[in-house]
């Protein structure tokens, strides 16, 4: 039985071919249906994200099977299939079961160490498991591959350092100011970068969040979203001092707080220190307020550097987790080689015992005169036979299991002897942890 894979993902189609192909978790049954619908597809996953859209099945005909799911993909979508073909990728074997391992662990995704995908993979996994369409072989292999991502999250560092502007803020406002829980975060601007941020600083234990901003309505909004308080943008120095943290965030042309603003606010504060943060362009706070005493100016500029070497410094995490990686899928190989063999062996030597059975008793019958002990003779002398005959395939398979070549030799096994298929009794075979 073998493992493959077919998707694409932000690495080999735009945002509008992602979106074309997504499957909704609400309506996932009716696709999963389908997949497992397809001639020679015994068990199939769908995992669609914004970044990615990939399906893992089991088949035991490996190029028809990935033929099939790239079909599926574009005729379920309706989609031409020369127009989505381009840009689907397939593995299987060896590398189908590396590139799930490093998906699961953050390895593939566009930001390397995000903690998403791994919930993502699992919710997906939970659909499957629901709708009844993965079964073993998937179930084994996504349970092993959430443990690979444990590790690797727990050996390495690959998560544990800022990699967006918005998080740099939150890890340099930490570093300056300490403990969060009693401060209080000033959100000017209601886009994408401040709700972002608005979402890390309260992860990090911030007291609370004021908004403002020049539409007023989209500061209700995301006050709201965040239970915290909307400020008009008139009224925004009425209320700057009450503020440990200022983020600011506009389209403004010009600066919003100059020097003479930020002394203002140090002086209503009893000069309690502020930690301004400008991610604007151009700038919504004047260079000079970083000379005012006791407040802090940091540019968009000085979160950028950090996240520059918080990216190279995850780069030789990464290498790391490819080596737990690398490690895992010999593990997880072996499981599989095995649940191949185990069942075709016995299933091998099954058949040649009903065949010796078979004619020992038609011999046995038409034998009048039988001496005493024979029947017990006949038999050890059979099972002799039976064995020295078995011994080299066996020998062969349980070699086949360990180095790789196992489907050439189940394939032929169960061929050449009219064997049945080899996974209908194997629940009960575990991996080794």
């Amino acid at each position: 039985m073998n493992i493959i894979v077919v998707g694409l993902s932000h690495k080999t189609a735009t945002v509008g071919i992602r979106e074309k192909v997504a499957f909704s978790a609400n309506q996932i049954e009716k696709p999963l249906k389908e997949l497992l619908a397809l001639e020679g597809i015994i068990e199939g996953v769908i995992v669609s994200t914004c970044n990615r859209v990939e399906i893992y099945a089991t088949t035991r005909d490996i190029a028809g099977g990935i033929a099939r799911i790239k079909r599926f993909m574009a005729e379920y979508h309706h989609l031409a299939f020369a127009e989505l073909e381009p840009h689907l990728y397939s593995y299987h074997a060896e590398s189908a079961i590396r590139h799930v391992f490093r998906v699961a662990s953050s390895l593939d995704s566009m930001v390397v160490g995000e903690p998403q995908i791994l919930g993502q993979i699992k919710t997906s996994y939970g659909y499957a498991a629901e709708y009844k369409s993965s079964g073993i072989i998937l179930n084994r292999f996504l349970h092993k591959a959430f443990s690979v991502a444990k590790r690797v999250r727990t050996e390495t560092k690959i998560a544990s350092s800022a990699v967006s502007v918005a998080f740099a803020a939150v890890e340099l406002a930490k570093k300056i100011l300490g403990d969060l829980s009693d401060k209080i975060v000033m959100l000017i601007g209601a886009g994408e970068m401040c709700e972002l941020a608005a979402k890390h600083f309260l992860n990090s234990g911030a007291k609370g969040v004021m908004v403002t901003n020049r539409t007023f309505e989209r500061a209700e909004r995301l006050a709201e979203e965040f239970s915290g308080e909307a400020i008009r943008f008139e009224e925004l120095f009425e209320h700057l001092h009450r503020a440990d943290i200022v983020l600011s965030s506009t389209g403004a042309p010009h600066c919003i707080i100059g020097p003479k603003d930020a002394e203002e606010v140090i002086k209503k504060r009893r000069f309690k220190p502020v930690f301004f943060i400008d991610i604007a362009v151009p700038r919504d706070i004047d260079p000079k307020v970083d000379d005012v005493e006791n407040a802090y100016l940091f540019t968009v500029d000085h979160l950028q550097e950090i996240v520059q070497s918080n990216l190279a410094q995850r780069s030789l995490e990464a290498e790391k987790a490819e080596e737990i990686v690398t490690q895992e899928i010999g593990q997880f190989h072996k499981w599989l080689s095995t649940l191949e063999v185990t069942p075709t062996i016995v299933a091998l030597r099954g058949h040649f015992d009903e065949i010796r059975r078979t004619e020992l008793d038609k011999t046995i019958s038409n034998w009048k005169e039988l001496p005493p002990g024979a029947e017990k003779r006949l038999e050890g002398l059979t099972m002799a036979i039976m064995n020295k005959l078995l011994h080299t395939p066996t020998s062969l398979l349980k070699q086949a299991g360990q180095g790789g070549r196992v489907d050439l030799y189940v394939d032929a096994v169960r061929q050449l002897f009219d064997l049945e298929s080899p996974l209908h009794d194997t629940e009960e075979l575990e991996l080794e942890e």
